[in-house]
């Protein structure tokens, strides 16, 4: 039920005709103007032969209690600022409407509203008899079922409209599923669209036509809304869910849009220009000046015309004095359009984070069973949304990528990447690229500068298909290395080899991978690093010869037991040369991993919505940060020393040294084949950070290019810290758990090596 018409405790202004009265008042005053009413309000009472009480029988009949559904309103998603209020991000609607309560519409909009729409608002029953005869005496005289309509019936036919805007086609949709299964085949999703828009279309037809039948069902039900609530209750509700033009519903809506102003604080004039729009909404709406008459401009003149009908008819009820009227009258249509921000390209830099929380609130079982039901309640559900983004770290994302890596590049498509995640809960507090924002395919033949695709998230959430994450991926074995009982000081055979033979995977029973033999970055010549060095180098035939040791179907588990997994939805490849990060992840995935081995090896989905309040100030259940233990705390502290010796002596030195204030830190880079992705992931007890350049389309040799912050190869140690170094005046991060080089212990029969501090 329309919450306008629940639990209000307003003035009932009836006068002692009543509801009662006003039935009966109409069906008395129909027999006294004979057939010219019989025909305008029943056609039942106009047949031969029929007597009264049967006509009054038959109205009876009909069903006289409207089901009112809540009308379709705006949805807001919101970050949430420091000092605890709220900051727009977008909003959401089919229906540009925002309800307001009574006190909240000036009693200008009031007054005008019965004034200009049903005089007699506060006399009659819900039918207003003498406009009936006169809309009658017009019908019988040739022309079309002509108006007439009380606010009552006027709102009975809004709320059936409103009706039609969530018809499912469930029905059609049925007998067109049963009609393709005898056919052998289903529905495919362009045949479901169209049934649902055909049953729309025909609700609307019906709900709409021009048609004696129409009238009186809607006298009927306004009848039995006149019955259940108070004059100002309906009036109100009326005000809220009426059309002002094209996508504008509700008069809070529609004085924020032609006016820039509240339907609190209008004008009389305002007021009435408002008011003027219900009557015929496209014609009357001044969005658009009225086209050119004789060659003489009329702008808004149809506008003014019906306002100043208006006026007049408040003056003759004394609604308004000859001074307000006369000032009124005077004031020329002039108004201010205020175009509403809808959907995240009204974001700005945050409209790739908008963009994956309207992807949750569409993918998430959370909010309804399907993906359409879900957006539909999103969009029209007029839900509060405030999510978890941290408008301070955002904005240092979004520095950081601006100051660092270009939109464009010749001959080269490449994309600038952070995510940031709170340690311990999975809220996503920053997410950011160097891309514009657009869905408008107008636009994005623009240039590669505009793209609507998340490189930071999952293809599901609106993403890419992922980016090889290089050497970030590392620490996955690392773990695995640690989990099956050896030492960050065990040292392994790291000599390249022109053929590393098979490898251990107890998912497929084992793979030999003839010919592949990966270099080192640096060409280092290997020998027998051990585990710790490895890491803190990053040498690639160091982890290549952990990996024999290890079971790769072992390596793969523990990186999806962190969270990691394809951005393309498939399931991570487990060949041995994804140890090195083949695997094509989102960024977001890995600041998640990230976060997970900063939290002492617990791991928690990532969330981006804190808190949802629907229309009614009620609170909508969302989805939850799911935490699990990825590896033991004391691998996870292993992993914190060998991850931390990265950053203070390895190759994310450069990032760690330039985080200000200072907090420990953990980390590791990634660099793929040919210098194509470049990443930093790294992460303080409190916040991890993933931040890359990388190779949307087209490949390219970050090392031999240079934007005009310095080489692309460097960027990320650029980007990283900026953000990091925020996360650390704001959150703070105290010490790691830290296991020493030997505190894992290898397994019998094995050795170990002292660290030698490589």
């Amino acid at each position: 039920m329309d919450r306008n018409l629940r639990n209000r405790d307003f003035a009932d202004r009836r006068t002692p005709l009543g509801v009662l009265g006003g039935f009966l008042g109409l069906i008395c005053a129909s027999v006294a103007a004979g057939a010219l009413v019989v025909a305008g309000i029943t056609p039942a009472i106009g047949l031969v032969g029929a007597s009264a009480t049967q006509s009054i029988g038959m109205f009876e009949n009909l069903p006289g209690y409207l089901e009112i559904d809540e009308p379709s309103e705006k949805s807001n998603i919101y970050a949430v600022k420091k000092d605890g209020r709220a900051s727009l991000m977008a909003s959401f609607y089919e229906q540009n409407r925002v309800e307001v309560e009574w006190g909240q519409v000036s009693q200008f909009v009031k007054d005008a509203t019965v004034a200009g729409e049903d005089p007699r608002f506060y006399d009659h029953g819900g039918v207003d008899v003498q406009g009936t005869i006169r809309a009658a005496v017009k019908t019988v005289s040739g022309g079309n079922t002509q108006g007439g309509s009380s606010i009552a019936q006027q709102y009975v036919k809004n709320v059936r409209v409103q009706e039609c805007e969530t018809e499912s086609g469930d029905a059609a949709t049925a007998e067109a599923e049963e009609q393709a299964a005898a056919e052998g085949r289903e529905l495919t999703p362009e045949e479901r669209s169209d049934l649902v828009a055909g049953a729309k279309e025909s609700c609307y037809e019906k709900v709409t036509e021009t048609s004696l039948d129409r009238k009186l069902k809607e006298a009927r039900f306004a009848i039995g809304v006149e019955k259940r609530y108070s004059k100002d209750q309906i009036l109100l509700a009326y005000l809220n869910i009426a059309g002002f033009g094209g996508t504008v519903y509700g008069i809070e809506a529609a004085a924020n849009y032609y006016y820039g102003t509240t339907a609190a604080n209008v004008t009389l004039a305002q007021a009435a220009s408002l008011v003027a729009i219900v009557n015929n909404p496209e014609k009357f709406r001044i969005d658009q000046p009225d086209d050119e008459r004789n060659g003489v401009a009329n702008e808004y003149r149809t506008n003014t015309d019906r306002r100043n009908y208006i006026l007049r008819q408040m003056l003759e009820l004394k609604k308004i004095t000859q001074a307000q009227y006369d000032e009124a009258i005077a004031t020329p249509v002039t108004p201010n359009i205020v175009e509403p921000s809808t959907g995240c390209q009204t974001a700005g830099a945050h409209a790739y984070f908008c963009d994956y929380v309207t992807k949750i609130l569409q993918t998430d079982p959370t909010f309804g069973e399907d993906s359409e039901e879900r957006l539909a309640n999103f969009r029209r559900g007029g839900y509060q949304v405030y999510t978890t983004l941290d408008l301070d770290l955002q904005s240092a994302a979004v520095a950081a990528i601006s100051e660092n890596v270009p939109q464009t590049y010749p001959g080269w498509d490449l994309g600038g990447v952070i995510s940031s995640v709170e340690v311990g809960t999975g809220r996503v507090l920053a997410m950011a690229q160097n891309k514009i924002y657009s869905q408008d395919p107008t636009v994005l033949a623009q240039g590669p500068q505009y793209t609507s695709i998340n490189y930071n998230t999952d293809y599901d959430h609106g993403g890419s298909s992922g980016f090889q994450p290089g050497s970030s991926y590392k620490v996955f074995t690392l773990a695995q290395w640690l989990n099956e009982g050896h030492a960050l000081t065990e040292r392994v055979d790291s000599r390249p080899k022109a053929n590393w033979g098979s490898f251990q995977d107890s998912c497929v029973g084992g793979y030999g991978d003839e010919g592949w033999n990966p270099k080192n970055d640096a060409n280092e010549s290997g020998g027998a690093y051990t585990a710790l060095e490895s890491t803190i180098g990053s040498i690639n035939t160091g982890f290549v010869g952990m990996a024999k040791q290890l079971d790769l179907c072992g390596i793969r588990k523990t990186a999806e037991a962190f969270g990691v997994h394809r951005a393309d939805g498939g399931p991570l490849q487990q060949y041995p040369s994804t140890i090195l990060g083949t695997n094509e992840v989102a960024p977001l995935t890995m600041a998640v991993a990230y976060a997970g081995i900063a939290n002492n090896g617990v791991t928690c989905s990532p969330i981006a919505i804190d808190r949802i309040v629907d229309r009614n100030g009620e609170e909508v259940p969302v989805p939850k940060s799911n935490c699990q233990a990825s590896v033991a705390p004391e691998v996870a502290a292993a992993m914190h020393y060998a991850m931390s010796r990265v950053m203070t002596s390895g190759t994310a030195y450069a990032s760690n040294a330039a985080v200000q204030p200072y907090v420990p830190l953990i980390g590791k880079t990634g660099t793929t084949d040919g210098n194509k992705d470049t990443w930093m992931v790294g992460a303080s007890t409190k916040v991890a950070t993933a931040a890359a350049v990388v190779s949307v389309n087209g490949d390219a040799n970050q090392r031999g290019i240079y934007f005009d912050s310095g080489r692309a190869a460097e960027a990320r140690h650029r980007m990283w810290p900026k953000v990091m170094s925020v996360a650390a005046s704001k959150y703070g991060g105290g010490e790691f758990t830290m296991a020493g080089p030997g505190a894992v212990r290898p397994r019998a029969g094995e050795t170990e090596a002292p660290d030698d501090g490589r």
